[in-house]
């Protein structure tokens, strides 16, 4: 698992807690609660991850704890960590079997070819870009 560091905005009865990422630029969440700030977090970060990966951008690795907490920038600031499934960053093909109508797979096909793809290739462009 990886542990990327989180700063965290005290909420009040009016205002939701906010959850910012230093390592991920644009990256934040916010929740009612601070268990579903930091837990909106995590799908913040998984989302953000996967993104960049399907841009074929490079992920940034997650800072150390002192880092942040020697950083101006958040001072007066909680810190903590979400953890993150180091299964999306897998970029292993794996083979699957999959049912298809003959029409369907005739016209996956066609589409495939008309983009110059494989259909495998086809396919995981849908997926990315759905």
């Amino acid at each position: 698992m990886m542990r990327y560091p989180i700063v965290i905005e005290s909420g009040t009865d009016d205002t939701a807690f906010g959850v910012v990422f230093p390592d991920l630029p644009g990256c934040f969440s916010a929740g009612d609660t601070l268990d579903e700030a930091v837990s909106n977090a995590a799908e913040a970060a998984a989302v953000w991850i996967e993104d960049m990966i399907d841009h074929g951008q490079a992920v940034p690795k997650p800072s150390s704890l002192d880092a942040i907490r020697n950083n101006a920038e958040w001072s007066g600031w909680t810190v903590g960590f979400v953890t993150i499934d180091p299964a999306i960053f897998d970029e292993t093909a794996e083979r699957v079997n999959i049912t298809l109508p003959k029409r369907v797979l005739a016209r996956l096909d066609a589409l495939a070819k008309e983009a110059g793809e494989t259909r495998s290739g086809f396919i995981a462009k849908m997926a990315i870009h759905a």
